[in-house]
């Protein structure tokens, strides 16, 4: 009986009288000193400056080049068609040339930089409908009211894609030509591939066709505002790539967090000379259907050619980074070893 109340009583939960339970086990406590915090300072400045060293010298050896054909050569006459919205249907050629003084060897990877272009705001984000993504048949019929104002055209058609992601989708498209001794030479580009594998496979999806074609399953809706040609026709030359599986519309959709940045438009296709080692050098020129306004948020256009390392492409951020915290980290540990030395060692001039 005795036990049974003890049991029940006011030391019924008292942990074991054990050294884990009752925290007896044995533990370390260091004294940090200056003599033991320093040289873990003057270490960890050597560490963070060896890998800045190490990225930036990285980052070094990649090659690129940025041309910006807003208004450069015969794009201006294009510039300033762009500027009136009437004439927004109708197609705009222009050529640009550019020269590469070194050859660009191994990969090589073909961008569109857009600069000024706030992709980050919360409402233009949100300004989608993932359902019409994956391929529901019935957000296709009924966009979600997050799409507002893209969701419905003036006719009361539903908008597919849906939201003001996919109405500023860019649509320039280029044509590379390299100038060889034999006369010129289209710059081959893979124009697949340049998407996530999960972006590609799971998080967009056409509707099921069952036995449709892509036009009759997008029957019903209609294209953008912006757009100057229906969904499942955005690639004429590959019909599986069309709808919402399109690679261009893909890469498009997924935002970038800062208002200048490069989106991937194409690879080097390195199967054929000359550009079996990348990009040789020499004259170029970008042929340039000009349909993308930059006028109305003041931004600027870029097409954008660079090599690849393990890193990625020239970004400066992380070594420059690693560089600061480095010099900071020394700084201070410079700062603490002269305290240190003026009030001694023993650290009594400073309790006095």
């Amino acid at each position: 009986m005795g036990k049974e109340k003890s049991k029940s009583g006011p030391l019924a939960r008292r942990p074991d009288n054990s050294a884990f339970k009752q925290q007896r086990l044995p533990a370390w406590s260091p004294m940090l000193t200056a003599s033991t915090v320093l040289p873990f300072f003057y270490l960890l400045a050597l560490i963070c400056m060896l890998l800045g060293v190490w990225l930036l010298l990285t980052v070094q050896r990649t090659q690129e080049i940025k041309v910006d054909y807003t208004e450069a050569g015969s794009c201006n006459v294009c510039f300033e068609m762009r500027k009136n919205m009437s004439k927004a249907g109708q197609k705009c050629t222009c050529t640009i040339m550019f020269s590469i003084e070194k050859a660009f060897k191994g990969d090589v990877f073909i961008y569109y930089g857009l600069r000024n272009f706030h992709q980050n705001l919360r409402r233009y984000m949100d300004s989608r409908d993932d359902g019409q993504m994956v391929g529901r048949k019935r957000s296709l019929k009924s966009p979600s009211s997050y799409c507002k104002p893209f969701d419905f055209d003036a006719n009361g058609v539903p908008i597919a894609p849906c939201g003001a992601v996919a109405n500023s989708m860019f649509n320039d498209s280029f044509l590379l030509t390299y100038y060889t001794i034999n006369g010129p030479s289209v710059v081959p580009l893979l124009r697949k591939g340049l998407t996530w594998y999960t972006d590609k496979n799971i998080k967009y999806r056409n509707p099921k066709a069952d036995n449709q074609t892509l036009a009759e399953v997008f029957e019903g809706t209609t294209q953008p505002s912006f757009w100057q040609k229906p969904v499942y026709r955005l690639d004429p030359f590959d019909p599986s790539n069309n709808g919402f599986i399109n690679e261009d519309l893909i890469v498009w959709m997924r935002e970038a967090a800062f208002p200048n940045f490069k989106k991937l438009y194409g690879i080097l296709y390195r199967a054929n000379k000359p550009y079996t080692n990348g990009l040789p050098a020499g004259n170029y020129s970008a042929t340039i259907s000009y349909n993308f306004p930059v006028q109305y948020f003041r931004g600027r256009k870029e097409l954008v050619l660079t090599t690849v390392s393990w890193f990625g492409g020239q970004n400066h951020f992380l070594p420059i980074a690693y560089l600061v915290t480095s010099s900071l980290i020394l700084l201070t540990a410079v700062v603490l070893t002269g305290v240190w030395w003026k009030f001694g060692k023993d650290g009594k001039n400073m309790a006095e």
